[in-house]
């Protein structure tokens, strides 16, 4: 097999970091076991949330060969990293079912006997504490994980132990044709299916900011946003001052937010129902949604905190999804004691939280009185608990979120401190959209925007605006063009498709 690691776009890579990569894959087949003679086979299965939802069948292992695909398959790829990759990847779906496909969800890190989830469940696993301790010392914040999220993933060097690692993943694959459409929503999912030898790689790249961590070299990039497109593009900065060869036009697309199709259909709907119920005083719907990672649990208690004498008062609302942390519950009750008698709980019931995000679309009062007080949403299953907050920002007011995967969604934004310095990047794109706040630098700006929210509504009406402005420029249609560019629908210059290119 041709070493991927050694030469990216045209960049020789310095052989001490060929030589750290090769020692590090070796470290993980000692830790973790070495099957790439096993042979995996997959067999594609409904899921209680998504395939109603979306017609998503999920790939699970079998004892026999899967055989032949579903009709119209699109392969989306990808790993629970947090939420934001799953979210991505539900967007995807989305888009491609209403395009008359069907989603083949492929989860790799949804194989626990296999070397490849346990590579990836590892690295998942540190990533979550450095998440959460980053938000209690300021001094590792400041000296690892900043510095790391902002500077270390973008250097060049940094893809090479990736790919190395990427080539452990390989025999999930095998049971999968080769021209298959393929849509990677992490670049793990890409990179591995690029070395399986799959021929039709969309690499998905989420966030605002460029960094050498997303390169998947085979696979067809595409980003969200033209600051993203210009800086992978050039690779500026992937080396410190030194000037890279720069990737090739068709190795890398511009093509807007990755959305859903029901937000993207929607949108004039929702933000008229929005600013008819800010016109007429109603109470203002916040929206907190808790990431995979679990952290700033202490930050989203202030928020939290200062929303309580506002929803006593019938002045805002509170939906909480709390994911599938169902300890974040107690930890809430204990920091903001008095939540705890205004909060409706809609633990572990999917049909229930359903009808509830469906009432409160439509503004309909009934026994949830989902316009009142603080409902809390929990949910065992790991699709329930990141598809809750998509059904319930529909009828949100203005989403509270760290400007990670959530900033390029239609729907008004409070943005809250960043984790990890790349995601401060989003809050720029979505003010610079016009359907979010810049990011709050503290707890306190944050506190105070929510009460400018309620006191001047008409700051969230401008973002519904900006919004529906949007929608009109083709700055939302990036998933329905990911999977047109995975099945050959249109090429690079959009030439062929139905959805206008943002920009053009």
């Amino acid at each position: 097999m041709e070493d991927k690691s050694s030469v990216i776009f045209g960049n020789k890579i310095p052989a001490k970091f060929i030589r750290k990569a090769a020692k590090a894959q070796k470290k993980f087949l000692r830790k973790y076991g070495d099957d790439r003679n096993t042979e995996y086979h997959l067999v594609a299965v409904d899921n209680e949330v998504l395939t109603p939802a979306m017609g998503v069948k999920v790939l699970k292992l079998s004892k026999e060969p899967m055989g032949s695909l579903p009709p119209n398959p699109i392969i989306i790829g990808n790993i629970r990293m947090g939420f934001g990759h799953y979210r991505i990847s539900m967007a995807m779906a989305s888009a491609a079912h209403a395009m008359g496909y069907t989603p083949l969800w492929l989860d790799l890190n949804s194989f626990p006997e296999t070397t490849c989830t346990k590579i990836i469940g590892g690295q998942n696993d540190m990533y979550s504490m450095a998440s959460r301790i980053s938000q209690k010392s300021k001094l590792f914040n400041k000296l690892v994980w900043e510095p790391l999220n902002y500077t270390g993933f973008k250097q060049i060097t940094y893809n090479t132990g990736d790919q190395k690692n990427a080539e452990l993943m390989v025999p999930l694959f095998r049971d999968i044709p080769k021209d298959t459409p393929y849509i990677a929503t992490h670049v793990w999912p890409s990179q591995a299916a690029v070395h399986a030898g799959m021929t039709h790689v969309v690499n998905a790249i989420p966030d605002n900011w460029p960094m050498a961590l997303h390169l998947s070299e085979g696979a067809l990039h595409t980003v969200q946003t033209p600051n993203a497109y210009f800086g992978y593009r050039t690779l500026s900065g992937f080396d410190g001052e030194k000037v890279l060869n720069p990737m090739g036009k068709d190795d890398i697309v511009y093509i807007g937010h990755y959305l859903d199709d029901e937000f993207v259909q929607n949108i004039e709907a929702d933000c008229e129902s929005r600013i008819n119920r800010l016109k007429t005083g109603k109470p203002v719907r916040y929206l907190l949604s808790i990431g995979g990672a679990g952290s700033q649990g202490d930050y989203f208690a202030g928020l939290i905190r200062t929303l309580v004498p506002y929803v006593k008062e019938g002045k805002a609302t509170l939906y909480l999804n709390i994911g599938d942390y169902k300890g974040l519950w107690n930890l809430f009750k204990s920091k903001v004691p008095e939540m705890e008698e205004l909060s409706s709980l809609h633990f572990d019931s999917w049909s229930d939280t359903k009808a509830f995000a469906e009432n409160a679309l439509n503004d309909r009062e009934c026994t949830g009185n989902e316009s009142r007080g603080i409902h809390v949403f929990w949910h065992k299953d790991i699709f329930a608990a990141v598809y809750a907050t998509n059904l319930l920002m529909r009828a949100c007011d203005v989403i509270m979120t760290k400007p990670s995967e959530l900033a390029f969604y239609p729907v008004p934004k409070l943005m809250i401190q960043h984790v990890g310095g790349h995601e401060k990047w989003g809050a720029i794109r979505s003010a610079e959209v016009g359907d979010g706040t810049p990011e709050c630098p503290n707890l306190a700006y944050a506190e105070a925007m929510i009460k400018q929210f309620i006191s001047s509504p008409d700051l969230l009406i401008n973002m519904n605006r900006a919004i529906v402005a949007a929608k009109k420029a083709g700055i939302y249609n990036g998933a329905y063009h990911a999977v047109e560019l995975a099945t050959g629908l249109t090429g690079l210059d959009g030439e062929g498709s139905k959805y206008a290119y943002a920009g053009r």
